[in-house]
């Protein structure tokens, strides 16, 4: 493979990228625009970036938004009892068809990483086991890292270790977790301790579901945060949500922000389900619910943003747009300031590869797997303000995706 003309993050001029054998063999700058060659790709100037990167959503559930019941309340609690009656009714064949779908959609807005979060709540693992195979089919288009999430919690559940570290043992990746669920404070202190055993026995990452809830008493943020802190586990650990953390007042999280800067653990935050599904039991003022973004950012903490869901029992909207979740989480995260404007792809790119631990497997750097995409746009400035779409998505030197510029006609009486 051989693209020419592309714009590079934070750099000036134009550049050559070249591959053999599917991994980047040279990135060298050009001495202006080239003419377009037979066998090169041309970005014609635009911009080329690593993969977009999605590290939080629920493909068991994808796409089953209604059915049986639409969650008319749009809290949390009703869309996990809607899941539990559509879970009653899955099968094989059901899960793999609405996952393939949803991957197809992730891969037509240039993403190429993904970890899922799977109900593992279920003495069948039925969702696991279609997931497994899913991961292996995709392989083509997606990196898929899927999780063992107990939906309906650890201990506050029949079986629930046991589901756990049978989940592990058939091939998740990652030991997930959601101590806010469960029944009392001491079940979700328990919970988060055997999982991050369970992580240290099998070597797994992690990625918790934490504090997801406007309750300002829920705090297992910081028991997270010391067990990571205590066993070293760093970066391998994600707290997801974290929504909490937007109703602690400041005396508090001054004093939580030394400890997660010691724990130096990753955070997801998904903004256009938080301000869904949070402040549901609010008057007024309602809170935003999503968690602190900008102020984690500052701490040098890694976060990102991530979907969460595409139209499921949570949230009924969703078409695999991360650029679109970026927007609305710039915007509710008051981060609006141009020096986030310009690099705002970090929030769904190499923020978001740190959490999925993708290492040298990521990034536009001779040796690493030739992935790419190219924007519609030339910065990052204006592929958020725009909107840009992947014009081109390569994969391992191979284009998976080609998009043709939207013709538009303005009829003359139209024209101004």
């Amino acid at each position: 493979m051989k693209m020419i003309n592309a714009q590079l993050r934070h750099r000036s001029g134009l550049y050559t990228l070249c591959a053999e054998q599917g991994r980047f063999t040279a990135i060298e700058p050009q001495h202006g625009e080239l003419a377009p060659e037979a066998l090169a790709l041309d970005a014609g100037g635009q911009l080329v970036i690593p993969p977009l990167v999605e590290p939080h959503i629920h493909l068991d559930a994808a796409l089953t938004a209604g059915e049986p019941a639409w969650n008319m309340s749009g809290t949390l609690f009703e869309g996990i009892e809607r899941w539990a009656e559509r879970k009653a009714t899955l099968s094989h064949e059901d899960i793999k068809l609405r996952a393939h779908a949803t991957l197809d959609m992730l891969r037509d807005h240039g993403i190429q990483h993904v970890r899922t979060h799977v109900d593992v709540t279920d003495p069948s693992l039925t969702a696991l086991g279609a997931l497994l195979e899913v991961r292996d089919e995709a392989r083509d288009r997606i990196d898929l890292q899927i999780v063992a999430f107990p939906q309906e919690g650890i201990d506050s559940f029949p079986q629930g270790r046991a589901l756990m570290e049978e989940a592990m043992a058939r091939g998740a990746d990652v030991v997930g977790g959601i101590p806010h669920y469960e029944h009392t404070r001491e079940q979700g202190i328990s919970a988060l301790t055997f999982l991050m055993d369970l992580a240290e026995r099998t070597g797994a990452l992690v990625d918790v579901h934490c504090d997801e809830t406007d309750d300002p008493h829920s705090r297992f943020l910081e028991v997270l945060a010391e067990q990571t802190r205590a066993r070293g586990m760093g970066a391998r650990v994600t707290a997801s949500h974290t929504v909490a953390m937007g109703s602690y007042d400041n005396a508090y999280c001054a004093k939580l922000f030394r400890l997660l800067q010691k724990a130096g653990l990753n955070f997801v935050s998904c903004p256009t389900e938080s301000i869904h599904l949070q402040g549901r039991f609010d008057t007024f003022p309602k809170r935003r619910g999503v968690t602190r973004v900008a102020e984690l950012d500052r701490a040098g903490l890694n976060v990102c943003f991530a979907q969460d869901s595409i139209k499921d029992p949570w949230y009924p909207l969703g078409n695999g747009n991360l650029l679109r979740v970026l927007d609305a989480g710039l915007h509710i995260c008051h981060m609006m300031g141009f020096e986030d404007l310009r690099r705002c792809l970090d929030f769904v790119t190499d923020h978001s590869a740190k959490v999925m631990q993708l290492g040298d497997q990521y990034g536009l750097e001779v040796g690493r797997p030739a992935n790419l995409v190219v924007l519609d746009a030339e910065s990052d400035y204006e592929a958020l303000r725009r909107q840009a779409k992947a014009r081109l998505s390569v994969r391992h030197g191979e284009v998976i995706l080609r998009r043709e510029p939207e013709r538009l006609i303005v009829p003359q009486a139209a024209r101004t």
